[in-house]
C-alpha cells in the first residue's frame, strides 16, 4: 500500500463528525453495504459544488443499490453544515481538519490539499474503486460510480 489503499485492500476505518450537527460516522458502522466516499478539496468552490450537487440529484441511484454516499474534506463542521444547507444535499459531509484520514488514503496532495478522489468499499469493508484525481478540474460521473458499486455487490 505505499501509493496507498486501493483495489482490493481493505479500506482504513474511521471515525469523523459530519452533518447533520456534528454526528461521528465511522466506516465500520456502513458494513453489509456498499460505501462511496467523495473526498473533495473544499467547501463553496466550483468543481466541489457542482461534483456534489450531482451526486445529491442523483442520489436515487446510489440509494437503489442500497449504497452510502460519504463526502469528506478538510473542513469543519461548521462551514460543511453551511455549504450542505445552501446545495440541499442529501448525503453526509464529513469533517477531516487534521487530514489524517485523507492521508491515510493518500490523498492529500504535495501542497496538502486534497486531490479529488473516489473510493467504493463493498459491504466487507473491501475497496472495489479507488481513483485519485492529479488536476481536481474534473470529477467522476455518476453512471461511472453506480457502475462501480453494481460490480462491487
Amino acid at each position: 500500500m505505499a501509493g496507498g489503499p486501493g483495489v482490493g485492500d481493505v479500506a482504513p476505518d474511521f471515525t469523523l463528525a459530519g452533518t447533520p450537527n456534528g454526528r461521528r460516522y465511522s466506516l465500520a458502522e456502513f458494513r453489509e453495504r456498499p460505501v462511496v466516499l467523495v473526498f473533495y478539496p473544499a467547501d463553496n468552490t466550483p468543481v466541489c459544488t457542482t461534483q456534489l450537487s450531482r451526486y445529491s440529484a442523483d442520489l436515487d441511484q446510489f440509494d437503489d443499490l442500497g449504497a452510502q454516499v460519504l463526502g469528506i474534506s478538510p473542513q469543519g463542521v461548521a462551514s460543511h453544515e453551511s455549504f450542505s444547507a445552501e446545495l440541499d444535499l442529501g448525503f453526509p459531509l464529513l469533517a477531516d481538519e487534521g487530514k489524517a484520514v485523507g492521508k491515510q488514503y493518500r490523498v492529500v496532495g504535495p501542497l496538502g490539499f486534497y486531490k479529488r478522489s473516489v473510493f467504493v468499499v463493498d459491504a466487507k469493508g473491501v475497496i472495489r474503486y479507488a481513483h485519485r484525481s492529479s488536476q481536481g478540474l474534473t470529477y467522476r460521473k455518476t453512471d461511472e460510480l453506480v457502475e462501480a458499486v453494481q460490480a462491487a455487490m
